[in-house]
């Protein structure tokens, strides 16, 4: 059976609704089957930075997760070791879903960085990507992407730490039940 689906990759440490705007805004879009959220293992440009243990992120997805029938995690990335690169990740999931036709998101600031991706020129034809507008970047490339525009909502990961660990308030940012594992956890210094 064929399917579209929509590969989200990402840290998600922590998870928050600017995640789940972007995979519901790009699901309806372009009518796609599901999204998969994929967490990275050591995202190759962000190799120096420290994150929270993968059973933690994964953990927190799933809460994310739990009430969106289309959502689904996809961990092949954090059962690998080493850095993820996507090249390697497309080519594994073509070959354990040979129909499925697979639609690579990324944000407006990946599409400036694509020229630098591994093996880009091969990785666009594996799979179709998916650009999502956002404010302060520039979105021309010279590879094919399809834009998406989302409603502005400016939250990050990064913003969502340093609130957590300040003790700032995070309300309306990300799930309650993703927000009462971090605290259970004492994650992010709370």
């Amino acid at each position: 059976m064929s399917k579209k689906i929509g590969i989200l990759g990402g840290t998600f440490d922590p998870p928050h609704f600017g995640h789940l705007l972007i995979a519901s805004e790009v699901l309806a879009e372009l009518q796609l089957s599901e999204i998969w959220f994929m967490p990275n293992q050591i995202p190759p440009h962000k190799q120096n930075e420290h994150f929270t243990d993968s059973k933690h992120r994964l953990n927190m997805l799933k809460l994310a997760l739990d009430d969106h029938q289309q959502f689904k995690i996809e961990s092949i990335e954090l059962e690998r070791e080493g850095p993820s690169f996507t090249y390697d990740t497309l080519c594994l999931l073509r070959e354990q879903y040979p129909t499925y036709s697979f639609y690579f998101i990324i944000g407006a600031d990946m599409i400036e960085y694509l020229p630098k991706w591994h093996r880009v020129d091969e990785v666009i034809g594996l799979a179709t990507f998916v650009g999502v507008k956002r404010q302060g970047y520039k979105t021309n490339t010279k590879y094919p992407v399809t834009e998406v525009e989302i409603p502005q909502f400016d939250v990050s990961s990064t913003m969502l730490r340093n609130r957590l660990k300040a003790k700032k308030n995070t309300a309306y940012l990300l799930p309650k039940d993703v927000k009462r594992y971090i605290e259970e956890n004492h994650l992010y210094g709370t």
